[in-house]
């Protein structure tokens, strides 16, 4: 099925705003892949900042696909471990 008029400018706006930002904060190839979705659907505002696109991100974790909600759980899961190592060394 072809892809609609009206979503190729808006494909085409986001593939621009992409180029611009420095690879590295854009994450990995799998993790872009994983998320490109759920960051048009739920956070589409916050684009090209991607500080403000991950934030947005993780603010609606439930609500991402569940591909996208693993790229977030080794961040959180390292999170937890930082946390449960200070609690035991206080």
């Amino acid at each position: 099925m072809p892809v609609a008029w009206s979503a190729r400018p808006a494909a085409v706006l986001v593939g621009l705003v992409l180029l611009s930002v420095p690879a590295a904060a854009q994450g990995t190839a799998e993790q872009r892949a994983a998320c490109i979705g759920d960051a048009y659907r739920f956070c589409f505002s916050e684009i090209p900042n991607v500080a403000r696109i991950t934030a947005c991100m993780e603010s609606k974790l439930d609500q991402l696909s569940p591909a996208c909600q693993a790229q977030f759980k080794p961040k959180a899961e390292k999170a937890e471990k930082a946390e449960k190592a200070k609690l035991k060394s206080e």
